[in-house]
Formats: structure tokens, sequence, C-alpha cells
């Protein structure tokens, strides 16, 4: 046996998954911003080949070119080797919070908590009605006519809306909703809700 030979040579490495994540994450977020890669490489002070190559998951880039490549995306550190987050996420209508206040059918439209903000759908029958729930002080509601004739009461004052018609009030009064017409009426309702009562 000739113990002259060389040792059998390692297989190539895969790449890592924080570099799959690092590479599809530049892809990304250049597209998103509509740069091609010899603009975002000249906005990083980095050549062009270089990008190209954390584009598609090569090299082993230092702290220091990480730093760069967040600057010139203005993003964090984290968000470039972060595994990718889905692009989107479908909710059917029966996937969404619904609820029945007086004769009125309530769905939310945000799928997900946001602070601050609630998004509904107001849909009321012929006659129907629906009573408010007055937020804390400083709320802000805007309502817009989807179709029908909605109605709103707030704090004594009345308002008729037709289709693609909006008003916006203060959310911490007493108000009411109701359908004037004779069809199915739906009103798309944006509530900016204060975090705490500012007395």
């Amino acid at each position: 046996m000739d113990d002259s030979s060389p040792p059998p040579s390692s297989p190539t490495p895969n790449p890592t998954p924080a570099a799959d994540h690092l590479a599809r994450n530049l892809r990304v977020l250049r597209d998103a911003r509509g740069l091609s890669q010899a603009r975002v490489a000249a906005l990083a002070g980095l050549p062009r080949a270089t990008w190209a190559t954390l584009e598609a998951g090569g090299g082993n880039p230092t702290l220091a070119v990480l730093l760069r490549v967040a600057a010139a995306l203005q993003v964090g550190l984290d968000e470039l080797i972060a595994p990718p987050r889905d692009i989107g996420r479908l909710y059917r209508a029966a996937d969404l919070p619904t609820r029945r206040k007086g004769s009125a059918t309530v769905r939310d439209l945000l799928p997900d908590p946001t602070p601050g903000l609630a998004i509904e759908r107001l849909h009321l029958p012929p006659g129907g009605a629906m009573a408010g729930s007055p937020h804390t002080r400083g709320t802000r509601e805007y309502l817009t006519c989807e179709r029908g004739t909605l109605g709103l009461s707030v704090a004594g004052q009345h308002y008729v809306l037709a289709p693609g018609d909006a008003v916006v009030f203060r959310g911490d009064q007493r108000h009411g909703y109701r359908n004037l017409g004779d069809e199915d009426a739906v009103g798309i309702s944006v509530i900016l809700l204060t975090p705490v009562d500012l007395a």
C-alpha cells in the first residue's frame, strides 16, 4: 500500500441555513426597493461581484460587510439572516372573527391583532340597526358606505351615507348605525384607538 497517496478530499460543504436566508433576504429586499445589483452594491461600497456572490448563497461575509449591506438596505442585521417570512397568507372569510351586534353582522378585517387599530365590515339587513360602543377619549372612527344606505347617529348628529361616502367622527361619543334602505347595507369602519384615557 502506498502511504504517500493524498488523503481523500472533503466534500464541498453545503451552504449554511444562515447563508441561504441571507441570499433570499437580499434578493427580496433589493427587489422590494427596485434596485439593481450594481446600484445596491454601490450604495454598500462593495464590488458588484461580491453582492452577486452573497445573493447566490456563497462567500463568507465579515461583520463589516454585513453592516454595509444592512445600511444600504436600511434594515437591521437580524432581518438579513432571519428565516425569510412568507410573502403572504390567505385568510378565508370563514377564518375571520365574526360576531352579531344588534341585527348587524360584524366581521374583523384584520386577522392579526394590531394595537390601536380595528377595521370592521358591518352588514345590516333592511331596517337593521346596531349600537356602537364609545371608546376611550381621543378615539377617531371612519365609516365608509360600500353598499346600500347607511345612517349614522353620533351624539345627536345624524349622517346619511350613500355608496362611496365617508364620515369621520369622535369614537368616544355614543353612536349607532342603521340601514335606511330596502336592501342590505354594508359599511367599513376604521377605528383608531387611543391606548389610555387621556383624562
